[in-house]
């Protein structure tokens, strides 16, 4: 007996449309009320660095206009500071800058390691001590530190001022790092012992890539708070030549007169270091949290 089948009915094809949900969702009342809120805040942290800009382009005979935006562009001001001699002024605060930050790390990452991974005795009354020290503010020991200083025939030099922010520095970084390398298992370093590394290798090998954003936390604090010193390089400094930025450009401001475009467009050169660093430091910040996490 034959069987039949029938034919495969064909249905009309419908074509699927995306219903309400597959659009794009308008974001909820709350997520407007932050997005709002961090863009104000971020104009009202903005707004004068933008004045600053702006005034630093304006001609000296413009600045009391009322007008926002000048009414002539002086591109001249910005070209002037490196005519001005402030550009040597600006390698002494990289140096200074860049040296305490270096002396900070050489010091700060073997006692942070030190007292993460080892349970010595006075270990609690160390960290306080250290903590302790933070308190002091230079200011308050100007009379103290320059006496040292002179004792020691340092006065008028850079080292002076890489000692002075390098040891104001030095207890924040010790906290930080002290965090980071408690956070991190110590099983991971026995297990590179198991691998054949040292002490040294499962530092470098295992526990600093993982550290790696408490390094440059310490790095970026320790650096914007050395190019940002005012009083104590006042205080060491006399020779022009062996000034940082912020005391040259207080040459600016005279007696009777304030020569606010050249200041303000120091003021605006200072700050493009600290822009670039953010910058370069806030991507490694992430690819230093993926690495960790990935490991």
């Amino acid at each position: 007996m034959a069987v039949t089948t029938a034919p495969p009915t064909t249905s009309p094809r419908h074509h699927a449309r995306p219903g309400p949900s597959a659009g794009r969702r308008m974001p909820g009342l709350k997520t407007v009320v932050v997005a709002a809120a961090a863009y104000l805040i971020a104009f009202v942290f903005l707004f004068p660095y933008l004045v600053m800009l702006l005034t630093s382009l304006r001609p000296q005979d413009t600045l009391r206009e009322a007008t926002f935006l000048p009414s002539e562009w002086e591109w001249s001001n910005l070209a002037n500071f490196w005519t001005s001699g402030l550009a040597g002024n600006l390698m002494v605060t990289l140096k200074v800058a860049a040296g305490s930050t270096i002396l900070v790390l050489l010091v700060a990452l073997p006692a942070a390691y030190y007292s993460a991974r080892h349970d010595f005795r006075g270990r609690t009354a160390f960290l306080i001590l250290v903590l302790i020290t933070q308190m002091f503010q230079p200011t308050a020991m100007l009379v103290g530190i320059y006496r040292e200083f002179y004792q020691f025939g340092l006065v008028d030099s850079i080292w002076s001022l890489i000692l002075v922010n390098g040891g104001f520095n030095l207890a924040f970084a010790v906290w930080i790092l002290n965090a980071y390398f408690s956070s991190i298992p110590r099983e991971l370093e026995e297990a590179a012992f198991i691998d054949g590394n040292g002490r040294f290798g499962a530092l470098f090998r295992v526990t600093l890539p993982l550290a790696m954003p408490g390094v440059i936390t310490a790095l970026i604090f320790t650096f914007i708070a050395a190019w940002n010193e005012f009083v104590v390089a006042l205080t060491l400094t006399t020779t022009p030549a062996n000034q940082p930025l912020t005391v040259a450009l207080n040459s600016f401001i005279g007696q009777y007169q304030v020569d606010w475009q050249n200041l303000f467009a120091g003021s605006v050169i200072a700050t493009i270091p600290v822009i670039l660093l953010f910058a370069l430091i806030e991507r490694k910040v992430v690819g230093g949290l993926t690495a960790g996490s990935i490991k």
